[in-house]
């Protein structure tokens, strides 16, 4: 197993150099600023299927909770 304290270290250390670099831009030759429709429609379409998704869990999980509960009997 990794020791723990080399672990914090080095996530700290990743951290503070990200912080560092502060607002410095590398040149990669893309437009990174603006939001293509294609994105838009992406992240749309994600959003409908998770919320797609949570209705029929929930429908499943309040039909589940609807039914009565049979008390054991003795035999």
């Amino acid at each position: 197993m990794q020791d723990p304290k080399l672990l914090v270290t080095g996530v700290l250390a990743v951290i503070a150099h990200t912080i560092a670099r502060g607002t410095e831009r590398v040149d990669t030759g893309r437009d990174t600023g603006a939001v293509s429709i294609e994105q838009v429609l992406w992240y749309a379409a994600a959003a409908i299927s998770v919320a797609v998704v949570a209705a029929i869990i929930w429908s499943q999980i309040r039909t589940t909770a609807s039914t009565p509960v049979q008390s054991p009997s003795a035999p």
